[in-house]
């Protein structure tokens, strides 16, 4: 029994993570709010998936965008981010002060499919799959810190590399290979003067 906790507390740590989902109906804009500390970033990727009646599935397409907005509730409603894309994307905004935050989703499609969510069409309306990191700026700077002076480093080498290059191209003008042989050309006869007894 006791071998099998830690094993089970494993299998819980490593089960997948997965992102929220909701549906929005037509092109009402759909809302939730977020408390935010100061300087915190917030990354988002999301998928906006149509009900196709004839399929019966969700799916992308072309026509599908989803306008993003943020807004903070706590300075007048001023806005962070205004942002208009395609069916699947991305959006970042850094929290410039702390508060509520509202993050809103505005879908848009040129399908011309009557189906939104009604009590008609329980299954019609925009399938809208969200993935949001937030997390403090400065520990994601910090790790961006440690990867920039790794390239930083690996730039000076190549730079030192470079120089030596040059260096070595440097002499090789300055001594052609023809007064290179005809240094090496009266050790060659050195050698040769020499007779050397065999026993």
């Amino acid at each position: 029994m006791r071998s099998i906790l830690p094993l089970l507390s494993l299998s819980a740590l490593l089960a997948p993570v997965q992102a929220l989902y909701f549906y929005i109906d037509g092109t009402t804009p759909k809302c939730f709010f977020e408390e935010l500390p100061k300087d915190t970033l917030v990354v988002g990727h999301y998928t906006a998936e149509e009900f196709n009646e004839q399929s019966r599935t969700w799916s992308k397409h072309d026509g599908l965008n989803i306008f993003i907005s943020v807004d903070e509730v706590f300075d007048n409603d001023h806005r962070v981010i205004s942002q208009k894309g395609s069916s699947a994307g991305r959006f970042t905004f850094t929290a410039a002060d702390s508060g509520d935050h509202k993050i809103c989703f505005t879908p848009s499609s040129t399908s011309g499919s009557s189906g939104w969510l009604s009590a008609l069409h329980p299954q019609g309306g925009i399938k809208l799959t969200l993935d949001m990191v937030i997390g403090e700026t400065s520990s994601i700077e910090s790790n961006d810190k440690g990867k920039i002076q790794d390239i930083v480093q690996k730039v000076k080498d190549l730079n030192s590399r470079l120089q030596d290059i040059r260096r070595e191209q440097v002499f090789q003008r300055a001594f052609p290979l023809s007064e290179l042989q005809v240094v090496d050309s009266p050790k060659v006869e050195m050698h040769s003067s020499f007779n050397v007894p065999n026993p």
